[in-house]
């Protein structure tokens, strides 16, 4: 008897790939107008490359959106301009300093940017006419990361109700939304963190040199490392210091800290958090710190 051809098994990464593409193809099947988020974080890079793979040798069939706080590392946005323009995308930038500037936001004193992004965010959406919004939220990020689905619907007022999940059963997708509503989709939704460091070390994906150990001026606040720089100045009596740090994660940068590190690669990192019990959020975003469900409120009202 001839043998039996042999069984081809997929990795996990694969298989985490194989499912954000059918993911992504799902969108662009059942959406008019979708957008992908790009913050020029690393989820957001993983998103876009597996966007671009997914729909090669084809281009994007969607526009990329950043909605800038005005207060970004220079670094992100130089390499979110130049991703943008390297993958043949539309990049369309939703601003709010512009939004301030125009008085269609006010900002309280010591207020946190990242929630202004909410109404920017829906702004943007209502005006382009999005009824889908591609994001990268991973569900080991926070608590209330695990409580949506691939497909998350927002009604005519962007907020989410965590207790009007629609099912997805046998990966079966209801993208149905009327006039002035419109869904999230989280293709990177059973990645973690260690997955999108092994696929960016599997892919030789580019990301920003923060997310690498290099040197820094910053001060200690709160026993968090915050980077001194145009956003962010020393206050009466803190002393800056310089420290080889990396950045988790790249948000609002005066509300982003760095941990120290000496992870120069994304194989380095990879061990550095397998050593790690933090998640990034937890160890690295101040805003988080607002209360046990500041993630799950600012995504009722419309957040990522």
């Amino acid at each position: 008897m001839p043998s039996a051809s042999p069984q081809y098994h997929l990795t996990q990464l694969e298989e985490l790939e194989a499912e954000a593409i059918f993911v992504l193809g799902e969108v662009v099947a059942e959406c008019e107008r979708p957008v992908l988020l790009f913050s020029g974080g690393k989820d957001s890079a993983v998103l876009l490359h597996l966007a671009a793979k997914a729909f090669r040798p084809a281009g994007l069939p969607f526009p990329i959106l950043h909605v800038d706080t005005g207060r970004n590392f220079a670094e992100v946005l130089e390499f979110r301009d130049r991703t943008a323009a390297r993958v043949g995308g539309r990049l369309l930038v939703a601003s709010v300093q512009e939004a301030l500037d125009a008085g269609r936001l006010v900002e309280r004193a010591g207020g946190d940017r990242n929630r202004l992004q909410i109404p920017v965010l829906l702004e943007a959406i209502a005006s382009h006419g999005f009824d889908a919004a591609i994001g990268g939220a991973r569900r080991d990020e926070e608590k209330a990361r695990a409580k949506e689905r691939f497909f998350s619907f927002r009604d005519e007022f962007g907020q989410w109700d965590p207790k009007a999940q629609r099912p997805e059963v046998w990966s079966l997708y209801n993208a149905r939304v009327h006039p002035g509503e419109h869904l999230r989709a989280f293709p990177l939704s059973n990645w973690t963190e260690l997955d999108v460091w092994r696929y960016v070390a599997t892919e030789g994906i580019e990301l920003p040199s923060l997310y690498f150990a290099h040197r820094r001026a910053v001060v200690e606040r709160d026993g968090w490392l915050f980077a001194v720089g145009p956003h962010l100045a020393p206050r009466p009596g803190e002393t800056v210091v310089e420290r080889r740090v990396r950045y988790r994660t790249v948000g609002d940068a005066t509300g982003t800290a760095a941990v120290i590190s000496s992870a120069t690669t994304p194989e380095a990192i990879v061990e550095e958090l397998l050593a790690s019990d933090v998640s990034e959020r937890g160890a690295t975003r101040a805003d988080d710190r607002v209360g046990e469900t500041s993630m799950e409120d600012r995504k009722r009202e419309g957040y990522f």
